[in-house]
């Protein structure tokens, strides 16, 4: 199966890639590095989300419904006159929802990682992610996807088909850890080369993203 970083290879992508940055005022290859970290860390976290009933009821409902894929349809309507508020509001209402706590955190990291500040990416966000959810929905569709187990192996497989980088890895081992200080402390040795004890920057990033 193709991962999601195929899909922002692909020509639909690339089109994806110029509307974002036009619509938030962002240059494409900043936004499509943005895009190329988040987006396989959103669909990991997707993923942890349908590993519960409620979780995978919420989004298959979701995907059946307000974001069954229509919006990959008309991407000239949608990047044509200016991203409008409903869409925008819609993205923070998903990135919430899946993030959660940790949302802030994401994008200060993206930002710091891409070169921008941490609303710029927030903003890129917030526009990618009811597109992300059309293209799951689609593929949902394709793969006659209709049961919660089957839903939390399409998410996996999207994920899996993508070559993640050490940003994305990083990312996705902060969505899943459970906030005990080892994990601080492994993960922000990958980084920080060691030095567990650093208050600034990326260390203290870390200890304020775990910490209970």
């Amino acid at each position: 199966m193709a991962g999601i970083l195929d899909l922002l290879n692909s020509d639909l992508g690339k089109s994806i890639i110029s509307g974002v940055a036009g619509s938030t005022g962002n240059d494409s290859s900043k936004t499509s590095s943005v895009l190329t970290m988040a987006l396989p860390v959103l669909m990991k976290a997707m993923e942890r989300n349908a590993k519960t009933p409620e979780g995978a009821e919420g989004l298959m409902s979701a995907l059946s419904g307000k974001h069954d894929g229509s919006i990959l349809d008309n991407l000239s309507g949608l990047f044509g006159g200016g991203v409008d508020d409903t869409v925008k509001q819609d993205g923070a209402g998903i990135l919430s929802h899946i993030l959660g706590s940790k949302q802030q955190g994401l994008e200060q990291f993206i930002g710091q990682k891409v070169g921008l500040d941490a609303s710029s990416v927030a903003h890129i966000l917030k526009v990618a992610a009811p597109i992300l959810m059309g293209f799951l929905a689609k593929q949902k569709n394709e793969q006659n996807v209709g049961s919660s187990g089957d839903l939390t192996g399409l998410i996996g497989g999207l994920v899996g088909g993508s070559s993640a980088t050490s940003e994305q890895s990083f990312l996705e081992k902060m969505l899943d850890a459970d906030g005990d200080g080892s994990v601080v402390d492994d993960v922000a040795g990958m980084f920080l080369g060691g030095d567990k004890k650093e208050s600034g920057g990326l260390g203290g990033m870390l200890g304020g993203l775990f910490g209970k």
